[in-house]
This record gives C-alpha cells, structure tokens and sequence, in this order.
C-alpha cells in the first residue's frame, strides 16, 4: 500500500497584516486525501492563514516556507497557486452582477485546467454536478451570488469544488450564518464532493460541533495567537466545546 504524501507542508510561517504580526511560526503538514480541522478564538490567525496560502497582497509573510502539491507556495501568483491544486471557499463570497454562474464555471474551469472543453460538453459536466449536489438546473443561469441567501452561497462554493476537483480545498467557516438545513446540505455536498474526489485534501475552518463530527477530521488543530497549540482527534474538539480555549 503507497504511504500518503504531504499535500500541504507549512513550515515556520510568519505573517504581518498591517505591520502586525498575526501568524507566528506556524507549522502544519496535512497529507493526501486527509481532512483537517483548524479551530481558534477571534483573532488567532485562521483567516490570515488561508488569504496568505492563496496570496492575497495584504498579508506580507515575514518567515517560512510553504510546500503544496510539490510546488514552493509562495514563489507563486494567486492564479498559479489555483492551477496547483489549491481551492479556498470564503466565508462571505463576493457578488458578481451580471455574471451568469455557468459564464463563470466555465472560466474558472479554463483559468485553472489550461483546458478548452466544449460549452455542450461543458453544458453536461455542470448539470452532473448540480445533480449530484441536489442543486435545481435553473442555478446556473443565475448571475453570480446576486440576491443568494448565505445558503445558496455556500452550495455554489461546493459546486466549484466538484467542479475544479482541487488537491487542496480550505473551506473557512463554511458554516457561517446558516441555519441547520443549510449546514445539513453542506454535510451531504462535502461528502458527495468527498467521495468523487476520495484523494482530495481539505482544511476546514469552523467553530461547529455538528460539521466537525459530520466530516470526522483526521486531525484537530487549535490554533492561538498565531500558531498551533495542540492537535489531536475529535476529543481535542470536544474539549474545547465543553471548557473553551482559556485552558489550550
């Protein structure tokens, strides 16, 4: 049996937003087709982690090296960071009026794959994937995140990752303001999305009990004033739920 690879290798990684150091000697290996848990109080830094894996120019790293899918992370431009293999669904995504969702689909598709693919082909490939994610045809002629419900953002963050099959997918807070039927579809996407990318790696980001016992990380990480203060399995979690991070 092969041993799994790092897909994901973080080494000493430090980063100043505004002058301010907000990651200090971060270190984080996750390995291929694991999931991963990050999990901290406001302000400890998980946010900053992913803009900076994506490479957003507000967040200037200090120190570190980053390794994902074999490739020195932060030599790269965003754009060739996504053709790597790395994904980020945001938290509050970005409205884009005017833009029909499957305009969009079929230009991220090509931005990342370098591959032209037939609009009819194409066409097939989209309704597959709504398909299998529960989602109505008719979303995909809808402008992009225009007028959604926090809900409806979130699926069509899981519909590009089925879409783009990333080798990384940090989710961060995925959850966030949805109610319980929102959070139950996000549950049954990532497990779809799971099961048709089984080598895929994710990161997730999340303060809720109830995802994190759904998607039974491989490992659980807090995360404190800009760095990892213990790992573990899902009773790391459960400690916190119950006492807090006062005591991590």
């Amino acid at each position: 049996m092969a041993v799994a690879k790092n897909v994901l290798h973080i080494k000493n990684l430090s980063v100043l937003v505004e002058e301010k150091k907000i990651l200090d000697n971060f270190s984080l290996s996750i390995k291929t087709g694991q999931t991963h848990a990050l999990m901290g109080p406001n302000g400890s830094g998980k946010s900053t982690l992913a803009y900076t894996l994506m490479g957003h120019p507000l967040y200037v790293v200090t120190t570190g090296t980053v390794i994902c899918a074999r490739k020195k992370l932060l030599s790269l431009s965003p754009d060739k960071r996504a053709q790597s293999g790395l994904f980020l669904a945001f938290q509050q995504p970005l409205e884009l009026p005017g833009v029909e969702i499957f305009t969009f689909l079929k230009s991220i598709y090509y931005a990342v794959h370098k591959k032209t693919v037939a609009v009819g082909e194409f066409y097939e490939m989209v309704l597959q994937a709504m398909e299998l994610l529960g989602i109505d045809p008719s979303f995909m002629h809808r402008t992009v995140n225009e007028g959604f419900s926090g809900g409806e953002k979130k699926r069509l963050e899981m519909l590009q990752m089925l879409i783009l099959k990333p080798k990384l997918a940090i989710l961060d807070e995925i959850d966030s303001g949805l109610d319980v039927d929102g959070i139950n579809n996000i549950i049954n996407a990532l497990h779809v999305i799971k099961k048709q990318n089984p080598t895929m790696s994710l990161l997730v980001i999340t303060h809720y009990q109830k995802l994190l016992e759904a998607l039974m990380p491989d490992s659980v990480h807090v995360m404190q004033n800009g760095s990892i203060t213990i790992s573990g399995g899902l009773a790391v979690a459960n400690e916190v739920f119950k006492n807090g991070y006062e005591k991590k």
